[in-house]
């Protein structure tokens, strides 16, 4: 086994693994609540549902990444996660016409007790500690 394979499965195990458990949940949830709302009501929110959509993908490639252990593609989605719940929790407050119905970023997260905020910081910090050695 080589230093980056170790590196690797540093980041899925201990908390690794309770990050992809919660990034799987929020996964389901996310893709659940998106697929619903485009279904049933696509023309009342077009924006809010299609930002769900996105965040739910967001979280599908984090689980992935993170239950494989690959660790750029982590980092690239934990950054976007980041940039949408900043982007669009703004927007949502400054905006809230835009967005008649909340997505899973709204508010920063507000719908879902913030975790949508808290969590990719907390992504990117193990992701960060856990670097391969040398680089």
């Amino acid at each position: 086994m080589n230093p980056g394979e170790s590196a690797d499965r540093a980041v899925r195990s201990g908390p690794g693994r309770m990050l992809v458990a919660v990034y799987g949940v929020f996964a389901l949830a996310a893709s659940a609540r998106a697929a619903v709302q485009i279904a049933t009501k696509f023309d009342e929110a077009p924006l809010a549902y299609l930002l769900s959509a996105f965040a739910a993908a967001v979280y599908i490639v984090l689980t992935v990444a993170l239950a494989r252990g690959a660790r750029r593609p982590a980092v690239a989605a934990c950054v976007v996660e980041l940039a949408g719940v900043l982007i669009v929790g703004t927007l949502s407050l400054v905006d809230a016409r835009a967005f008649p119905h909340a997505t899973v970023w709204s508010g920063y997260g507000g719908g879902y007790g913030f975790v949508p905020l808290v969590l990719p910081v907390i992504g990117l910090v193990w992701l960060l500690r856990r670097r391969r050695p040398g680089s």
